[in-house]
C-alpha cells in the first residue's frame, strides 16, 4: 500500500507505477511497465548465476502479447544458447489489452515456440493451482540443475478489464466473460478445498471481511504518510553524486523556494 501511495516508506521512492513492487531482500525486480523489457534482462541476470556457479534460477513472467514484443526473441535465443538457467513463465489469459490471441499469431500458442529456440517447455492449466505449483517445480529442477531454460505456459483467461482506463466490453461479448466466471483459480481451489472439508463458506466469509478491514485500514495509513522528499528525485542514479546533479538539485530548490505560492510541498518529506 506504502508503494501505492509513493509514501517514505515506498521502497521505490515515489519513482514507479503503482502496484510496480519490488524487493532486494526477497529477490524480485520491480514490475516493469514496457512490455518484454524484463525477458532479456531475466537472461542476462540468469547468465550471470551460472557464471557464479550458484544454486538458484531466474522466474521472470509475462503475458502472450508481450511474447510478440521484438525484445522476447533475443531473450529466448540468448538463453538457450548461453544455456541458462532461467524460467519464462507465460500467463496466456487470451487478451493483450483488447487484442485476442486470435490476432496475436497462428501457431499453437507460446510454448510451442520454444522447440525453434531450443528450450524445455511445460503448458499447463493455468485455473489448477497444484498443477502450477508442480509445473514451476518441474522447470525450477531442469533449469538449476542442468542449466537449461524452460518456458511455462500457463493458460487461463482475463475476466476483468485490463487496467481502470479499459472497457473491454467494447472488443468481446459479456456473455463471454459469464462462462469463464464459473471456473477460475479461486472458485476451483475453493471447490477443492470444501470437498476435502479443509473450508466452509463461513471461513470464506471471515476471511474476505478481514481482508477488507485490513486492507482499508493499510490505506488509511499510508495516504496519510509523507511523500518521499524532493532531494530523492537525484538520488541512487551514482555511486557518488555527480556535480551536474548537485547543481541541477539546488537550481530545484531554489526555483520552488522563489516561488512557494506555487509548489504546495509541505507534504514532502524535508
Amino acid at each position: 500500500m506504502n508503494q501505492c501511495f509513493s509514501n517514505t516508506l515506498d521502497l521505490g521512492k515515489g519513482r514507479q507505477m503503482p502496484v510496480h513492487y519490488g524487493s532486494n531482500a526477497l529477490n524480485f525486480h520491480t514490475v516493469s511497465s514496457p512490455l518484454a523489457t524484463q525477458l532479456p534482462q531475466a537472461t542476462g541476470a540468469a547468465y550471470a548465476i551460472k557464471m557464479r556457479r550458484e544454486d538458484r534460477c531466474v522466474m521472470c513472467y509475462f503475458g502472450e502479447g508481450a511474447a510478440s514484443e521484438g525484445d522476447a526473441h533475443p531473450a529466448f535465443n540468448f538463453s538457450a544458447t548461453l544455456e541458462c538457467p532461467v524460467i519464462f513463465f507465460c500467463r496466456n489469459n487470451g487478451y493483450a489489452i483488447s487484442t485476442p490471441t486470435s490476432e496475436q499469431y497462428r501457431g499453437d500458442g507460446i510454448a510451442s515456440r520454444a522447440a525453434g529456440y531450443g528450450m524445455d517447455f511445460i503448458r499447463v492449466d493455468g485455473n489448477d493451482v497444484f498443477a502450477v505449483y508442480a509445473a514451476t517445480a518441474a522447470a525450477r529442477k531442469l533449469a538449476v540443475e542442468q542449466n537449461r531454460p524452460v518456458l511455462v505456459e500457463a493458460m487461463t483467461y482475463r475476466i476483468g478489464h485490463h487496467s481502470t482506463s479499459d472497457d473491454s466490453l467494447k472488443y468481446r461479448r459479456s456473455e463471454e466473460i459469464d462462462q469463464h466466471k464459473v471456473d477460475t483459480p479461486i472458485s476451483r481451489l475453493n471447490a477443492f478445498l470444501s470437498s476435502k472439508g479443509l473450508w466452509t463458506q463461513e471461513q470464506e466469509k471471515t476471511l474476505i471481511d478481514s481482508a477488507r478491514a485490513e486492507v482499508l485500514k493499510e490505506f488509511t495509513a499510508a495516504e496519510a504518510r509523507s511523500k518521499p522528499s524532493l532531494t530523492e528525485l537525484f538520488s541512487d542514479v551514482y555511486d557518488v553524486k555527480p556535480k551536474h546533479l548537485e547543481e541541477q538539485e539546488q537550481a530545484l530548490l531554489a526555483h520552488i523556494k522563489e516561488y512557494a505560492s506555487e509548489y504546495p510541498v509541505g507534504n514532502y518529506a524535508k
